[in-house]
């Protein structure tokens, strides 16, 4: 009994893990070889000539303005060097996903570069067209273009002079807005993508994992994730691709990375603009990198000071800077993998499927037991004298373990992800649950495939019986189930289980190794 008990559950594993295998893609990133190796550790800008003013050198004035859209309106924050001369550089700041109030955005950057003398204007980000399912960045660009409009507007201000300054999400709108303005003066690139967001956000997640230490199995869930159609519809956005803009970009751009940024490729970023840029001609891209520094280039949640020191030399020492040497500086990036193509489940990409996958389960474990509990009422309230309906013997609690085991899975699972992902973007590793969780989670899994063994070795057996009963004509049929309740929630509860099982192993829970 034990013996067939064990042949039948890992037979019924190794099924699992070979559905999970053929269902969906792998994931295997390409190691990057070839490191972009800085010229200096020093982040100096070069070339920037005698009226380059340090930060710090004016007190700073700041002015609300009311930027008006098409259908609607944002307000904004202009900072300005008090008693400056006139004919400023001016910069418009774009925002990245986790921005969008003036007044709480790029408000050290925005007011150290005022300090030097660089005219800023933070806009409010647009939401009333901006939401998760949904985002233009060619609309955005368009919005984004009525700030420097406004911004060459100002009496401070030398409208030859202004340029965009982009962070993280706002690097995929301003080549665009580039391209759409010829006399935009300059771009600031800061933690830019490059790739498309669908590929980035691949790329980030797979660098969260490695340093929260997943199991190499938790990998598979990359692709599965990343790659399907969301739920719902949307994110159309996910696959943007921003390179025909990079291919037409001429203006004089710093790009600007955290070498302690996990979610951006630090290093294929920055090469690809240089590339990009180079092919249409235009060798005037200048790449730092800031040693320690995080996404926002911070560290412990303060501005690096050379960075608004460098980028504020940048844009004033135009063009003089555009070009300077060193083109690569500061300290040694270190990207592991290449940020790539996510590959799209082939069987089970749509996230509707997915989703209603577990719905349909998680509805049949339900709809067996009430049918069930209503039909046993019903017969009490009419008196009925027929037997309730029951289950064989050696089916009950096979079939609790089953659905028990198979929903308790689902929930682990979950809950394990979950708590794997506030780790990763807490930069935090935690052993018992990293790497606990996932053990238990596929314990789990392995004990309901064992009751899933009982169930399918007891029912062979009275299948068994029934054969032998009619070839001798004689004997009493055992039957898996009588009455409409009973027979309901075996079929239900094994349809269910076998749905969530299936979606279970899609998502790794059984796959062979680690």
């Amino acid at each position: 009994m034990i013996f067939r008990t064990a042949a039948t559950s890992a037979a019924l594993a190794i099924g699992l893990a070979l559905v999970g295998a053929v269902t969906g893609p792998q994931w295997s990133p390409v190691p990057v070889t070839d490191h972009l190796e800085p010229t200096t550790s020093d982040t100096t800008i070069g070339g920037q000539g005698p009226d380059v003013q340090p930060v710090g050198t004016y007190e700073v004035t700041e002015t609300p303005v009311v930027i008006r859209l098409d259908g609607t309106s944002v307000d904004g924050i202009v900072r300005e060097p008090v008693d400056a001369p006139e004919g400023r550089p001016g910069v418009v700041f774009l925002h990245g996903a986790g921005t969008g109030a003036a007044d709480e955005a790029f408000v050290d950057v925005a007011t150290q570069m005022a300090s030097a003398g660089v005219v800023t204007l933070v806009p409010s980000k647009r939401l009333d067209t901006y939401t998760t399912r949904h985002r233009d960045y060619v609309g955005m660009a368009a919005d984004y273009q009525r700030s420097v409009d406004l911004l060459r507007t100002r009496p401070s201000v030398d409208p030859e002079r202004v340029g965009l300054y982009a962070e993280s999400e706002g690097t995929w709108i301003a080549p665009v807005l580039v391209d759409q303005d010829p006399d935009v003066s300059f771009l600031v690139m800061v933690s830019a993508p490059v790739v498309p967001p669908r590929q980035q956000a691949g790329f980030a997640v797979d660098s969260y994992l490695r340093n929260t230490g997943v199991p190499q199995g938790v990998f598979r869930a990359i692709p599965r994730a990343v790659g399907m159609e969301m739920p719902g519809g949307g994110f159309e956005y996910a696959d943007f691709d921003v390179t025909p803009y990079l291919a037409r970009l001429d203006v004089p751009t710093l790009v600007v990375y955290g070498t302690a940024d996990p979610s951006m490729p630090v290093e294929q970023g920055a090469l690809r603009i240089i590339a990009e840029a180079g092919a249409n001609g235009n060798h005037d891209v200048t790449v730092r990198y800031y040693e320690g520094a995080n996404h926002g280039i911070k560290i412990d949640d303060v501005l690096v000071p050379e960075f608004a020191r460098d980028v504020s030399a940048w844009v004033q020492g135009l063009m003089g800077t555009a070009g300077a040497a060193p083109t690569v500086a500061g300290g040694q990036p270190n990207q592991l993998y290449l940020a790539s193509a996510v590959p799209n489940p082939r069987w089970y990409g749509n996230g509707d499927i997915v989703i209603g996958f577990v719905i349909v389960g998680g509805v049949l474990l339900v709809v067996g037991p009430l049918m069930w509990l209503v039909t046993g009422v019903a017969r009490r309230l009419r008196r009925t004298p027929r037997p309730a309906g029951r289950l064989a013997a050696g089916l009950r609690w096979p079939l609790v373990g089953l659905a028990a085991g198979s929903v308790a899975t689902m929930v682990g699972l979950v809950v394990y992800l979950v708590s794997v992902a506030r780790l990763a973007l807490d930069y935090r590793t935690d052993a018992w649950v990293v790497q606990g969780g996932w053990v238990a989670v596929r314990l789990l899994g392995l004990a309901t495939v064992v009751a899933a063994a009982f169930i399918i070795n007891r029912l062979s057996d009275l299948r068994t019986a029934r054969k032998a009963v009619d070839a001798s004509g004689g004997g009493v049929v055992v039957r898996p189930a009588t009455g409409v309740g009973a027979r309901t929630t075996l079929w239900a509860t094994v349809a269910g289980s076998t749905i969530l099982l299936v979606t279970l192993a899609y998502w790794g829970v059984y796959q062979l190794g680690i």
